[in-house]
């Protein structure tokens, strides 16, 4: 059953990088973040000029689910991109995991969820595909169970 919500993750994660802007580093990323209710939240990294402004797919679509008042109903998310190609399209085979800071931003869903999320990652090319839990990518988080704010 977990692969196959993480595979309909990492489909959803592949068709929404489509419409990344990374007009700089000319690599995409989709996230897909699949809710307590059933419900998928997606989004795409978005670049900027200002490198540091730049916002990255999971930040994206976890900020959608917090907008819509479901930060706490997470309960997995898939990750994946790769290169944009000269005709539009997305390439790779390597396995794209989120960043330190998406990791970060996924430990605060967790902690407030009070639940360990399953992380699922995919390659551009379908061909590498692994699932992680949140706990695993970033072991002793720091975050708001420290501050006495989650269960």
């Amino acid at each position: 059953m977990r692969e196959v919500a993480g595979r309909v993750l990492i489909d959803a994660a592949r068709g929404v990088a489509t419409n990344a802007h990374a007009p700089y580093s000319r690599f995409s990323v989709g996230a897909a973040v699949l809710l307590a209710d059933g419900r998928i939240v997606t989004g795409a990294n978005f670049e900027n000029a200002s490198y540091g402004l730049s916002l990255c797919a999971e930040t994206v679509a976890l900020a959608t689910a917090n907008s819509e008042g479901h930060l706490r109903d997470v309960v997995a998310i898939g990750v994946t991109g790769g290169r944009i190609e000269s005709d539009g399209s997305i390439a790779g085979s390597a396995l794209v995991t989120p960043c330190g800071r998406c990791r970060q931003i996924i430990n605060e869903a967790a902690q407030l969820g009070g639940r360990d999320i399953d992380i699922y990652c995919g390659s551009a090319d379908g061909g590498a595909f692994a699932r992680f839990r949140a706990s695993e990518l970033l072991p002793h988080a720091f975050g708001p169970a420290d501050l006495g704010l989650a269960d």
